[in-house]
């Protein structure tokens, strides 16, 4: 496949400076599809130009050009290299670029990705084209300030339903060679990496709302899987929050959202037509509300998106958090608002926040705003500051300014700024206007400095139990000293027949290095005194000796599910930062978690207990294992039949179960033997089951076989990789890793071999393939795209080698000269290997 064009800021600038682009009309040839690799595209673009008799470049990674006329003059072709873009001189006023190519079908995400469904064997396309892979579809200016109309017109077989940006304007079936060819409304104008392309016979069910066509779309072997009034009914709730607030309709005649097969992403904003992870998102099996809301998270994220991003498009990628800070923050905002998922703030808190906070204490951190040289730069800051950091941030701008003049700022900003492109700068004048308060200092210290704050109290109490001092210290990274001001709520807790009820809140401002808090002076001490109570700002949070003790008893008898994901935060963090036991962290999930009644909260937590065996002393981590393995046993049994909980807890008992007993009971499920009543042992449960037994070399590798042989699917495909990745045995470690590292295997594949390739009790199997990784980092990232690249630095990380060895190791390779992005994946994960090892030494000694 043809490599792509990395396009620096300068060149975008000085592009953006010489060019108007009017509009494109793209024509696809998409019926070879069975027969080749390739297919046909051709571009013309009408633009003028403010220099007469300049040049410019237009990318397009085709695997060759057939013919290209400027002004109807032969383009010189000699020179052309996919990487440079195709050179264009003798530039007219107004101008318009003809460009005939043959392109390649993707198995990577990116550019036009073809999968064969192993079902039915039909063929699914779907287009993926951030961060500029526009290019490898048809001739682009591809960069995000060079906005136009497009109208794309694409022939196919004709039983394939095709989906664009706009609705079809015309189909014109030729019956005598079985192809149809389907022409598009010219759209808005818009940026040419959130135009789409969807194609293949998907199965659509479709309804009108508010004057707006609703379109859902999936593989027909995924129909009855489909849930249509689950995705419509959110979906017409954030229409209708989105157009009471945000001042500007929506404004395209129809809105698609496509699930997508052996997608890379969670979701994709092109405008109009939305696609969605398949895997993640199009629920073959029972689930829990956990992932309900997700689902509906992320619906009103890519919905929020029309706006944040499509229809005021940041001018270059230094903005991208304008688009993902601003969308994240939208669609928790709009669940809690607009439908049932009113605890959305907790979920934040549990799920996207704490993901914020991992990622700004790597040493690759970054500031929320962040200049980006070129687009391949940009391609790893799709992280936890982009999203849940600047997301944050915007809730406590929010709550500084004041929801209505943070709306009234947002609504003169789209209006102002609607079908073209802005800068941060925009936005906020808007937002100071409408507020009446200065923000750039605000901005300054949040959005353009690194790194997060700890809170931690220093109290001091009287024999009498009463406090004679309590003071807040901020403690800031030696790398990122920037000391912020925090408006924090501080509660205090009382244990009282069972329950941690809140006394008092208080309201303070934290500056500096220390701030005493006067009014807690003389105050009995509570069993439970919680900074940032309400989540106000965002740091990170310690909590004092007596505190701690509270919490590892009796979070879950806090009422307000958010005061009990604040615990687990702190519990988290203080876990990583080796000052609180892996013990004493798997105590507070067999103590506490297993009566928590969030859904939500259990979900994530259940992970971090799982992730914390990881910093457990070797010695007594399977004794820490058991213990956490009875307690989800214990909760399985004690939910009610069929509940979320029931379901949620046998999946950790499952997954946390060593012994002879318990993987003869879980292998029992399998069969339908002592099934506990009301749990759905359906496909996603079986498969999470059996890759729990086949780690545990429970079973048989040809046991994967069978179960693949009942469920031939692509979701059993895909789960049957991560399963035989899991087996502990040397050949099927050498098989996964030959899978890994074929720059030719599918997306999917080398994900999921990934994902099961390194389980915690597998270091010795994985120690062999430490040195290969690290000399496959910089040849994959030469022979695969950017973002396959930088998801197999970090998915393919050997993460259970926590050694000092393998510190060793990486330090060595870290300290040879390579570019930044190359680095980024292997920096991190030494970061977190150097984590575990201090949170082991920490364990042994406690």
């Amino acid at each position: 496949m043809a490599a792509t064009h990395i396009l620096t800021r300068d060149e975008a600038q000085r592009r953006a400076e010489l060019l108007h682009v009017e509009s494109y009309t793209v024509e696809l040839d998409l019926t070879g599809h069975e027969q080749g690799d390739t297919f046909g595209s051709r571009t013309a673009v009408k633009f003028s130009c403010t220099e007469p008799g300049a040049e410019t470049f237009i990318e397009i990674a085709a695997e060759r050009i057939e013919d290209a006329y400027l002004n109807g003059e032969p383009v010189d072709l000699t020179a052309f290299d996919p990487k440079a873009g195709l050179k264009i001189t003798g530039l007219a006023a107004e101008n318009e670029l003809v460009v005939n190519a043959v392109c390649a079908y993707s198995t990577d995400g990116q550019g036009l990705h073809r999968m064969v469904d192993p079902v039915d064997k039909e063929t699914y396309l779907y287009s993926q084209f951030e961060v500029a892979d526009a290019q490898r579809v048809y001739a682009c200016f591809d960069q995000p300030d060079l906005k136009a109309a497009f109208t794309f017109q694409v022939r196919t077989p004709k039983h394939w339903t095709v989906i664009s940006n706009m609705p079809a304007e015309s189909e014109t079936v030729v019956d005598e060679v079985g192809l149809k060819v389907t022409l598009f409304e010219q759209s808005v104008r818009m940026s040419p990496y959130i135009t789409a392309i969807c194609a293949g016979p998907y199965y659509g069910v479709h309804e009108e709302h508010d004057g707006i066509g609703l379109g859902l779309y999936c593989r027909q072997s995924m129909k009855d899987y489909l849930d249509p009034e689950g995705v419509f009914e959110v979906t017409r709730q954030g229409f209708d929050h989105f157009h009471e607030h945000f001042g500007v309709r929506y404004p395209l005649p129809k809105y698609d959202q496509v699930f997508a097969p052996e997608y890379n992403f969670g979701a994709m904003e092109n405008f109009g037509c939305i696609t969605i992870a398949e895997a993640s998102f199009l629920f073959r099996s029972q689930v829990t509300d956990f992932e309900l809301e997700q689902r509906a998270n992320v619906i009103l994220h890519e919905m929020a998106h029309m706006w944040f991003g499509d229809l005021v498009t940041m001018r270059w990628w230094d903005d991208l958090w304008l688009n993902e800070s601003f969308a994240e923050w939208a669609s928790h905002w709009a669940n809690v608002e607009a439908t049932r998922f009113d605890g959305a703030w907790t979920t934040f808190l549990s799920a996207r926040k704490n993901w914020g906070y991992g990622a700004d204490q790597q040493p690759t951190t970054h500031p929320v705003y962040t200049a980006a040289g070129d687009t391949e730069e940009i391609q790893a800051n799709f992280d936890g500051i982009t999203y849940s950091k600047g997301a944050s941030i915007l809730k406590q701008l929010v709550a500084y300014v004041g929801i209505d003049p943070f709306l009234a700022g947002l609504r003169s900003y789209f209006q102002k700024h609607q079908f073209s492109n802005a800068v941060f700068q925009d936005l906020l004048g808007e937002l100071e206007a409408a507020s009446g308060k200065p923000l750039k200092d605000f901005a300054d210290t949040w959005l353009r400095t690194a790194g997060v704050s700890t809170l931690r109290p220093d109290v001091a109490v009287d024999a009498a139990g009463n406090y004679t001092s309590v003071t807040v210290l901020q403690e800031v990274p030696a790398e990122h000293p920037t000391h912020r001001t925090h408006r924090i709520a501080i509660g205090l807790y009382d244990l009282e027949g069972g329950a941690l009820v809140r006394r008092d809140r208080i309201e303070v401002d934290v500056t500096g290095e220390a701030t005493e808090i006067a009014a807690l002076a003389g105050v009995k001490q509570p069993d439970l005194l919680l900074l940032n109570d309400d989540d106000l700002t965002y740091a990170k949070l310690r909590l004092d000796e007596r505190s701690l003790a509270t919490a590892v008893e009796h979070t879950s008898a806090l009422e307000d599910s958010l005061a009990r994901a604040l615990i687990w935060a702190a519990a988290w963090d203080m876990l990583r930062d080796a000052e609180l036991s892996a013990t004493q962290f798997v105590a507070l999930g067999t103590k506490s978690l297993t009566t928590e009644t969030d859904i939500n909260i259990v979900t994530v937590a259940q992970r971090q207990v799982a992730g914390a065996l990881a910093y457990a002393d070797p010695a007594h981590r399977a004794a820490l294992r058991e213990s956490w393995a009875q307690a989800a046993k214990a909760a399985m049994e004690a939910a009610a039949p069929g509940s979320d909980p029931q379901r949620s807890w046998a999946k950790a008992y499952a997954s946390a179960s060593r012994s002879e007993a318990d993987l003869a009971r879980i292998a029992g499920w399998l069969e339908d033997r002592e099934v506990p009543e009301g749990l759905a042992v359906d496909a996603d449960l079986r498969w999470a089951l059996l890759t729990g037994l086949a780690g545990n070399g429970a079973v048989p590798e040809d046991a994967i076989d069978a179960e693949l042989d009942r469920d031939s699917t692509a979701d059993g495909q895909r789960l049957a990789i991560i399963a035989r990745a899991v087996v502990p045995d040397a050949e099927a470690k050498q098989r996964a890793w030959e899978r890994i590292t074929d720059p030719n295997s599918e997306n999917w594949v080398r994900r999921s071999s990934m994902l099961g390739f390194a389980p915690l009790d597998q270091a010795d199997l994985v120690r062999p393939y430490l040195r290969p990784y690290l000399e496959a980092v910089p040849e994959l990232w030469e022979k695969l795209g950017a973002q396959q690249a930088v998801e197999f630095s970090k998915l393919a990380f050997p993460s259970n080698l926590i050694e000092a060895a393998t510190l060793e190791a990486l330090d060595a390779w870290l300290a040879e000269d390579r570019p930044a992005p190359v680095k980024r994946g292997v920096a991190e994960g030494r970061a977190d290997v150097a984590r575990a090892l201090k949170g082991r030494e920490l364990d042994k000694s406690a």
